[in-house]
């Protein structure tokens, strides 16, 4: 497998892909518009909301953790996940910019 190069791109641009990345699985999607109706949740809450195994659901959360889109919060047996709303307004931030390109005078090129 060939390496990413990611020491040519900015931190910026670093960042940006790291967390679209992390949103780029329907069920990852899935599991923050959940987490922005309740504010949080039990992962035993998702399973039953989506649909998955128990399994899944946590290597989503993984993977959504790892971007610092959500926290976790261990309560007994149970962790309690809600977003990382700083991280959140963070994505915004950079994405806003990229997404609120003007594309009214671009014509196809194909």
């Amino acid at each position: 497998m060939g390496t990413t190069k990611t020491e040519i791109f900015t931190a910026q641009q670093n960042q940006m892909a790291q967390m679209a990345k992390a949103l780029g699985h329907p069920a990852r999607i899935a599991i923050v518009q959940y987490l922005l109706k309740q504010d949080t949740c039990i992962c035993g809450d998702l399973v039953l909301e989506i649909g998955l195994a128990q399994p899944t659901i946590s290597q989503h959360l993984k993977a959504l953790k790892n971007a610092g889109l959500i926290k976790g919060n261990i309560e007994g047996t149970s962790t309690c996940y809600c977003l990382d709303y700083e991280k959140w307004d963070v994505m915004k931030s950079l994405l806003s910019p990229l997404l609120n390109l003007e594309t009214d005078n671009k014509t196809d090129c194909c």
